[in-house]
């Protein structure tokens, strides 16, 4: 079997060239979007994983997608608006619909079960919130300032205009960076979105969306932080 990746391969740059990867890390509790620009070695040491395995199991995938000519979406080379327009398609789309889904709900579980969990749900309930309200500002400032210059860059490319992306999207990353916080407390808060005995199915319901929220999240911010913004990086250097 081809060796294709190694530990000192970049997390983000791993999941670019097999995105199959990024539910090897997920299992293994790697964070690839918000933690994409780190080597492999360094996650591996921080949480004292077994680097023989996780390295088997990515070039092992990486064998059988390219048997089965399965790469999924080439974004080290897709035009910026393809991914642009995906982005925003798949991601931005699911969290529109999820936000308000999933507010009612903490809402819901925090009433019902005030008496015997109402500690652990208050706190749920005030951080998805504030997840909520980050999300929420920073998608329009995506769709409405950030995207769209992007856009005219790739038509009428220029220094300036790529100097000035850049300069709008650090300010972006550092929200990208509180929503990851955000989502390392409600995995921590929950006991990693575990229902306690005698949870109701609006109690499932919850940590389930949360759980499925995280893992949307993630990809969405690799695609942005590991994917699009770091190839117009390169092209300033």
């Amino acid at each position: 079997m081809e060796n294709v990746f190694t530990s000192t391969h970049k997390i983000g740059d791993i999941v670019t060239k097999l995105p199959r990867a990024a539910e090897i890390f997920k299992a293994q509790g790697i964070d690839f979007c918000c933690g994409g620009d780190r080597p492999l070695s360094v996650a591996i040491l921080e949480q004292n994983l077994n680097e023989d395995i996780i390295l088997a199991q990515l070039n092992q995938a990486y064998a059988e997608a390219k048997e089965l000519k399965d790469k999924g979406i080439d974004w080290e080379n897709a035009g910026y608006s393809q991914l642009i327009d995906y982005i925003i398609d798949k991601h931005h789309t699911y969290v529109r619909k999820e936000l308000p889904r999933l507010s009612d709900l903490t809402a819901k579980i925090l009433k019902v079960h005030w008496v015997d969990n109402g500690e652990v749900l208050t706190k749920v309930h005030k951080d998805f919130h504030m997840l909520k309200m980050e999300l929420e500002q920073h998608l329009i400032k995506e769709e409405e300032i950030l995207f769209p210059m992007v856009k005219d860059y790739e038509k009428n490319p220029s220094r300036e205009l790529l100097e000035k992306i850049l300069q709008v999207n650090k300010e972006l990353e550092d929200e990208h960076d509180g929503a990851g916080d955000l989502l390392k407390s409600l995995r921590k808060i929950t006991t990693n979105f575990t229902v306690p005995a005698g949870g109701c199915n609006s109690y499932i319901l919850t940590f389930k969306g949360l759980e499925e929220l995280e893992w949307d999240l993630f990809q969405h911010i690799h695609l942005e932080n590991n994917v699009l913004f770091k190839r117009l990086e390169e092209e300033l250097e």
